[in-house]
């Protein structure tokens, strides 16, 4: 086991207008026609750019799908017009199989999601540029088994409303982790400190996932600094002996913004921040 519509008005005047052009051994593929790799299926959006300025990995939440991904009107909008392809990878059954997941599946995740970066990188030219993988909710949680294992393959990461679920690691196998994490103090279906779903699983305590990013990154005990923008309330960890850590909360609950992913996106090249 391993730790994971066309769109309407302006954005769909930006996405369908370019089919993207595949390798002369790949069939073309874009925003409703699926990507395809040994492992499952994507779709992307593209930038008004043809030459994106990176790529955002978004892996969608529990039930959901690549295509309601793209249906997020406001989600392609602000990846895209950050200058990023949004690439929405497939989750079987509709859930991914991260460590303590659910899932009826035992897809290897983060294979799946290597070969959907290298399909990718050879696609839309995006060899040398940076990719964030990104996700909400199950999704995020994703992220985190990705972060922990994978963090060498990828530059960033950006969790909203998910961690890891039990059993936590005891460490991370990997190299230095750039994360940002958005939680909601109000959320009642991931809450910070986890809940048991069913008899079986249990989601894990934030804290302590964030803990053990910060042992492994050997970050400080208190952050660096904090700031405010909009309903976020953020701490950074900018002095670790390697890595970056955010830490972002708000009033609400369960929820995911649009401009969350693209700020995230932005984050990832402010190496200062």
């Amino acid at each position: 086991m391993t730790r994971g519509r066309a769109v309407a008005g302006l954005a769909a005047a930006l996405l369908l207008a370019v089919v993207w052009a595949a390798p002369a051994t790949a069939a073309p593929c874009g925003p409703e026609a699926p990507c395809t790799v040994a492992l499952g299926r994507y779709l992307v959006a593209a930038p008004p750019d043809p030459a994106p300025a990176g790529a955002v990995i978004f892996l969608h939440g529990y039930q959901a799908s690549a295509a309601g991904v793209l249906a997020n009107d406001g989600l392609v909008q602000a990846v895209t017009d950050a200058g990023y392809l949004l690439v929405a990878p497939h989750g079987r059954e509709g859930t991914w199989n991260h460590v303590g997941s659910p899932a009826g599946h035992d897809r290897d995740e983060l294979a799946f999601l290597a070969q959907v970066r290298r399909d990718t990188a050879a696609r839309f030219a995006l060899a040398g540029k940076p990719v964030l993988v990104a996700g909400f909710s199950q999704g995020a949680s994703m992220v985190w088994d990705v972060a922990c294992d994978r963090a060498d393959a990828y530059t960033a990461f950006a969790a909203v409303a998910g961690a890891f679920w039990r059993p936590l690691p005891d460490g991370c196998p990997s190299g230095p982790i750039q994360l940002t994490h958005i939680h909601g103090l109000g959320d009642q279906v991931v809450p910070l400190e986890g809940r048991p779903i069913g008899d079986s699983w249990r989601q894990g305590d934030t804290v302590r996932a964030l803990g053990l990013v910060k042992r492994h990154n050997a970050c400080p005990a208190a952050p660096d600094r904090r700031t405010r923008a909009g309903t976020l309330a953020c701490s950074h960890w900018t002095s670790c002996a390697r890595g970056r850590l955010r830490v972002c909360l708000h009033d609400g609950g369960h929820t995911l913004r649009p401009d969350w992913i693209a700020d995230a996106a932005r984050w990832m090249q402010r190496r200062q921040d």
